[in-house]
Formats: structure tokens, C-alpha cells, sequence
């Protein structure tokens, strides 16, 4: 056999034993008299020892060794001396003396080391993915994936769950992100699209009965993509009938209890707190509010209606929305350079106009270069509202309210991490709730669904489908975690005629819902149950309760911003004789417009 035991399981307990080991050299020292070597493997790493005990052949080949060869080891299991123990391993109290060593691969230098402190950078990374992933940091990430997977399998069987694998190979029924296609050889010019989520399947398993629906699942969107975003991704998919918001959401609530003490032990208490769409817009300017720290968003609009400064008042005058944060004690901590940068950031970042700030000096008064055109009573009226204090900083956007939004929750996310105004190994989980159920697409001139278009209004508002659309909220539910959405659901329309009309909203014809969705449409008239769900993003779990920035670091074989696969070199052309049996035919760009 290669091996008797894993490089991380000994303990001085198998002193005496005679052991085989197999892994990389982790490191080599030699002191003269012998060579220590580190040999690792994912379970740890063990100490060996070559010297003028291992015999003539194995001291020579052992100085051949270096950084992740492939060896294998014969010895017996030793005390460390005295003086030499080392308590950061958890094999720190023993070594290993060699007696008989295997060369079964020698590693030609590598780009990069994967036990060096400072790593180059991620192309690099990723174009040689099979060293990153021997880091320990990664196998811990992988691990924890893992763990946090089964943990997920475990509950949802525990409360009757059934796992349902379904099709990768689907039909194409766009409303939203790009569909990734694949061609079909029997039926030319046809194609499937592969899931974007199992949104549908889900939906027809619980028409069909099976009441409790779980899957991790696969899914693909071929969108632009940002650090926490990917191509193809995991989520956790689940599905109940018989059920209303509170179910769905109580399920995981119980869920991150159990997640969160077997995971980081910390004590999650149900039920997790809920915050309403049009309240976290208020209070935060966005619908994943990082909550674990203050800095409010204030409005004074009705304030600003009263100054002589003209940019506050024609913005209040024309119905938008003059508001604001308040930064605690942050007046020194920000020079005039560093308020212009900010203002350059809301400008260019999130198209507002510009930024106003005040100082609030000892004396109580507010500085600010905008200070001359309020009156002192104003200035006390601002000072009041935003519950200012000597030493503060209040920063204002005076424009539309999606824009203050944008501009404000940007603001409040780098000082909140500036001014170190949270632990960043605490955890925070909330729900949002109430979401409108259509935001307004004003270039093509219709109505979208903020979630998906089987999202189901809440009852008191199935009128408003027809008379006010916008005011329409749906049965919709997020799952947030230290300001990321980590998962999102809905209680579905169970019945044909509520689902023909928010088709129709949405500006699907008839024809062109039956063309897309008439599977959907039938299955509602042949008894439907009321049912929903929710999608839980796997890879977000892992990089939230791993402490990580970056979701690339949660996948073992990840896309980089450009969906390319540096390892493989993914996507790839092919040769002619496969697009031949597909009837394709590729076209340059240039000749596409022709």
C-alpha cells in the first residue's frame, strides 16, 4: 500500500510504530548532519527525518528532494527532542525516521509555491489552479463547502425533503439573464438551454405531488460577472406546497441556526429579524443592508425645501429627495481631498450630481463651504436631524431617490469598512420582505419582474394588477448575511388566469406565453397546489461564513471576470467536422452585421 497513515494523524502515542507515508514536500532543511523534510498532504503534515541511520542510498537520493515532489516514506515513529516541539502541528510532538524513501513523481519548478506567504497574482493562480488548490487556505475553503453542503442534505432530510435531480438539458424560456445554449445534432437547428435555476421543474414536482422538493443544483447564466459572481454556480433549491411565506422562511431560519453553531459555534436564535423592501430603501438605500453596524440614512428633504442653497432647494421643488449619513466622530479622518474623492465616487460610480458635507466643529457649529447659504436656525435644524455631534461628519446627495440610494449605500459600505465600524468575523442575518412585484423598464417601455415572473402578489394587492401595477407587492423574501443576498424566494401563482395576467404584464402576448411557457399553463388548470420556495447560493455561504472576498476562492475549477477557464482554456474552438454534425456554421463578427 502507499500509505498506513495520513501525514496529519500521528501523535506521540504511536511512538515505536513502523509507518508509510506518501505526499508533496512541503519544505526541506539541511543541517549538515540530515535533511528535514515536511511532507504534506491535505490531512496535515508530518516531520521526516533523513539521516546516517536511513543508509547511504537514502541520505543521496533525500538530497535530490525539493518543493512538491511526490515521495513516499518507510520509518519508524520517533520523540521529538526536547526543545523541538512544535505546537502550531498537530503531529508537532513526534518525526518520523527514515528509513526507506520512494521518488514516485519529481515536480519540475513550479510558477509558484503553494506554501509561499505571498501569492502572485490570480491569473497566475488559476492558470496553474492544481498547484492553488494543494494552499491550505483553499483546501480549508473546500472543505468547509463541504461540510456546509452535508449540513444542508442533513436538515432537509431530517424535515422530510425528498432530493430530486432535474434536466440540465432544457428548453430556452428567456426573461431575465442570457440562457447558455447548446445545439442539438438530431434536431437541427434546434437548441436546449442549459438552467438558469430549476425554477420550473420545481414548480411541476410540486403540481406533481411530492410536496417537499430539495436539490443542490447546478446553474448557468451568461451574464457579466463580478467578484462574487460566476457562469455556472450552486445553489441549495428547495420547494413546498401547501405553504405560505412564513414556512418557507421558517424552514431556514432553523436551517441557519444549524448551520451557524456546527459551522463558526455561534448561537443563531429564530425567528431572524424581517425588514420591508420600502424600509431598507429608506434606512440603507438598498435591499441587502448590511446590518451589522448603524450609519442610517436620513432624510431631509423637508429641510432642504427651506434653504437658500439652490441646489438643495430646486431638487426638493422638483419632488426628488435630499438625504444623508452621519459618521460618528469622522470629521478629522477625512481632509478635503479625501470628501473630493468621495465626490468623485458618487459622481462617477452612481451618476449622482454631487456630494454636501458639514463638519461639526467643537463649538457645536456646522463648517462646510455650502454653510453661507443657511441660516443659523436651518443649520441647527440639520444639525438636529442628523443627531450630529462635535467631530461628526454628515455627508448629503441631493438628487432622484434611486440615485441617493446608489450613491448614499455606497458611502455608508466604505466608511462602515473604513472606519472599522463592525468585526468583520461577525455575522449578521435578516429577511427582506414586501418587494414590489414589477420595476418599470423605461427603454423598452414595460413593465419586469423584480424577481421572476411566477412570483405571486400578496392577496390584498391581486387587485392592483389591474388598476396600479407599481404598487403591486409580492410574496417575495430574501435571506440576507453581512449586506449579500445568500438566498432568494417566492410564494408562487398556483392558478392559469393570475399567471396569463402577469404575462401579460410583462408584455408576453398570449401566443408568445403558450410558445414559451405552455407546459407552465397547462399544469396550472390540472390541480395546482399553493407552493414556494427559495435558492440558497452555496458558493455566497462558503465565501460568507469562510470570512472570504472572493467567490472565485469558494469553486474549486472557477471563471474569471471573463468566463474563461485559465487551466483549460475554456471556452475553446472545435473542429469543423463537430459543427458539421450540428449544421453550424461559424461567422466572424464582421460578417454577422453584413
Amino acid at each position: 500500500m502507499y500509505r498506513t497513515h495520513t501525514c496529519g494523524e500521528l501523535r506521540k502515542s504511536d511512538v515505536g510504530q513502523t509507518v508509510t507515508l506518501a505526499g508533496w514536500v512541503d519544505t526541506y532543511r539541511d543541517h549538515g548532519g540530515g535533511l528535514f523534510v515536511d511532507l504534506r498532504d491535505r490531512y496535515g503534515k508530518t516531520q521526516l527525518v533523513f539521516s546516517s541511520d536511513s543508509g547511504a542510498e537514502t541520505q543521496t537520493l533525500s538530497r535530490s528532494l525539493r518543493n512538491e515532489d511526490v515521495i513516499q516514506v518507510i520509518g519508524k515513529i520517533e520523540p521529538r527532542p526536547d526543545g523541538t516541539v512544535n505546537p502550531k502541528l498537530s503531529t508537532g510532538e513526534i518525526e518520523l525516521k527514515v528509513e526507506k524513501l520512494t521518488i514516485l513523481n519529481k515536480c519540475k519548478t513550479p510558477p509558484f509555491f503553494p506554501s509561499q506567504l505571498d501569492m502572485p497574482g490570480e491569473d497566475l493562480r488559476l492558470k496553474h489552479r492544481y498547484l492553488d488548490l494543494r494552499r491550505q487556505q483553499m483546501q480549508q475553503t473546500l472543505l468547509l463547502r463541504s461540510k456546509i453542503i452535508k449540513l444542508m442534505r442533513d436538515y432537509f432530510e431530517e424535515h422530510k425533503f425528498i432530493d430530486v435531480e432535474t434536466p440540465i438539458l432544457g428548453r430556452s424560456t428567456p426573461e431575465g439573464a442570457r440562457d447558455y445554449l447548446v445545439p442539438s445534432r438530431v434536431h437541427h437547428g434546434e437548441f436546449y438551454a442549459l438552467p438558469q435555476s430549476p425554477q420550473l421543474y420545481k414548480q411541476i414536482l410540486m403540481m406533481a405531488g411530492y410536496d417537499r422538493y430539495v436539490q443542490v443544483a447546478r446553474c448557468f447564466r451568461d451574464e457579466d460577472l463580478r467578484a462574487d459572481r460566476q457562469p455556472e454556480f450552486t445553489q441549495l433549491d428547495l420547494e413546498m406546497a401547501f405553504c405560505e411565506m412564513d414556512d418557507v422562511i421558517g424552514i431556514i431560519d432553523g436551517l441557519v441556526e444549524k448551520v451557524a453553531k456546527e459551522v463558526l459555534d455561534i448561537e443563531v436564535s429564530g425567528p431572524l429579524p424581517r425588514m420591508t423592501y420600502d424600509e431598507a430603501m429608506e434606512r440603507f438605500g438598498h435591499d441587502a443592508p448590511d446590518l451589522r453596524f448603524g450609519l442610517e440614512i436620513v432624510d431631509a428633504t423637508d429641510l432642504a425645501a427651506e434653504a437658500e442653497f439652490r441646489v438643495f432647494k430646486a431638487v426638493a421643488d422638483a419632488g426628488n429627495r435630499v438625504r444623508g449619513i452621519c459618521a460618528k466622530g469622522a470629521a478629522d479622518q477625512y481632509s478635503r481631498r479625501l470628501i473630493d474623492d468621495m465626490t468623485s465616487m458618487v459622481q462617477d460610480d452612481f451618476g449622482a450630481k454631487g456630494l454636501a458635507w458639514f463638519k461639526v466643529e467643537a463649538d457645536g457649529t456646522l463648517a462646510s463651504p455650502i454653510a453661507k447659504n443657511f441660516t443659523p436656525e436651518l443649520l441647527a435644524k440639520f444639525k438636529e436631524r442628523f443627531s450630529a455631534e462635535p467631530g461628526d461628519l454628515i455627508l448629503i446627495v441631493a438628487d432622484k431617490f434611486e440615485v441617493t440610494c446608489k450613491a448614499l449605500y455606497g458611502l455608508r459600505k466604505k466608511l462602515g469598512a473604513e472606519l472599522k465600524l463592525y468585526d468583520p468575523e461577525a455575522m449578521h442575518f435578516s429577511w427582506i420582505v414586501e418587494f414590489p412585484m414589477f420595476d418599470y423598464d423605461e427603454e423598452e417601455g414595460r413593465w419586469v419582474a423584480m424577481h421572476h415572473p411566477f412570483t405571486a402578489p400578496r392577496p390584498q394587492d391581486l387587485e392592483l394588477l389591474d388598476s396600479d401595477p407599481g404598487k403591486c407587492r409580492a410574496l417575495a423574501y430574501d435571506l440576507v448575511i453581512n449586506g449579500s443576498e445568500a438566498g432568494g424566494g417566492t410564494i408562487r401563482i398556483h392558478d392559469n388566469v393570475t399567471q396569463q395576467k402577469v404575462f401579460g404584464l410583462l408584455g408576453m402576448s398570449e401566443e408568445d406565453a403558450k410558445e414559451r411557457f405552455g407546459f407552465l399553463l397547462e399544469a396550472l388548470q390540472f390541480g395546482a397546489p399553493p407552493h414556494g420556495g427559495i435558492a440558497l447560493g452555496i458558493d455566497r455561504w462558503v465565501m460568507l461564513f469562510g470570512h472570504l472576498d472572493n467567490i472565485r476562492d469558494c469553486i474549486a475549477f472557477p471563471k474569471t471576470q471573463r468566463a474563461a477557464d485559465l487551466m483549460t482554456d475554456a471556452p475553446s474552438t472545435v473542429d469543423r467536422k463537430q459543427l458539421e454534425d450540428l449544421a453550424i456554421r461559424v461567422l466572424r463578427l464582421d460578417e454577422l452585421k453584413k
